[in-house]
């Protein structure tokens, strides 16, 4: 028996280009076949929902009402729920997992680090890092940046990449992983509850922590999903 988990969506209540809810992104995952998901909005450098000018506690609190939100209705429904985030640097993003909410009440300004220091910073404390969709092309990205040295895997398969370019900017990102030996996954960077890409992962038993997940990517027992 495997166990489906989306590991890239964002709520509107973090991210600001996303349209659902947390618990309406429970209720559709659950709809759709998944055991659980990471709940990965736009962190406070990217295309965040919370408004910049809140003190640190409150923007953090107000970042995570799409987990809170995801995590009690997923509990109610049978969803598991983990908490992420999506770091942002000029265009480059890093989906970071294992950390919490407390994590990010205790370094304020984590947001304003260099993109080196920070990922240093995240996984010094426990977390893990995937480079999200590495070589998308849109109007606000005008150049690739990778740092193979500084994550633990790369998203080779985002579902939201699609048609023909999308299917070029993840082979893309498999050369990447392969060139530099890097664990690779898939995640679907889903926004909107009528709009799931059908990414993801699929592994051999149900995830206690997000630390598995590391676990199964690190050692290849992933199934990628949205090829």
């Amino acid at each position: 028996m495997s166990y489906r988990y989306e590991t890239h969506l964002h709520t509107c209540q973090g991210s600001a280009c996303a349209s659902a809810t947390g618990a309406e992104m429970a209720r559709a995952h659950l709809a759709a076949g998944y055991t659980g998901i990471f709940i990965t909005d736009h962190f406070f450098n990217g295309n965040t929902a919370v408004p910049r000018g809140l003190p640190w506690r409150e923007r953090v609190n107000q970042f995570c009402l799409g987990f809170e939100d995801a995590l009690q209705e997923g509990t109610r429904v049978g969803l598991q729920v983990f908490f992420g985030f999506e770091y942002n640097y000029h265009g480059a993003e890093f989906l970071v997992y294992n950390l919490d909410k407390q994590w990010l009440l205790e370094h304020e300004d984590v947001d304003r680090l260099s993109p080196r220091k920070a990922l240093a910073l995240f996984r010094q404390g426990g977390g893990f890092v995937v480079q999200a969709h590495p070589f998308r092309e849109r109007d606000y990205i005008d150049h690739f940046q990778l740092f193979p040295r500084d994550i633990d895997g790369v998203e080779a398969i985002n579902a939201a990449n699609i048609g023909p370019e999308g299917k070029l900017m993840n082979q893309r990102a498999f050369e990447y992983a392969r060139m530099f030996q890097l664990p690779v996954t898939s995640g679907s960077d889903s926004h909107h509850i009528d709009l799931l890409y059908g990414g993801g992962v699929e592994v051999p038993g149900k995830m206690e922590t997000p630390a598995d997940y590391l676990q199964w990517m690190i050692s290849g027992k992933l199934k990628l999903m949205g090829e």
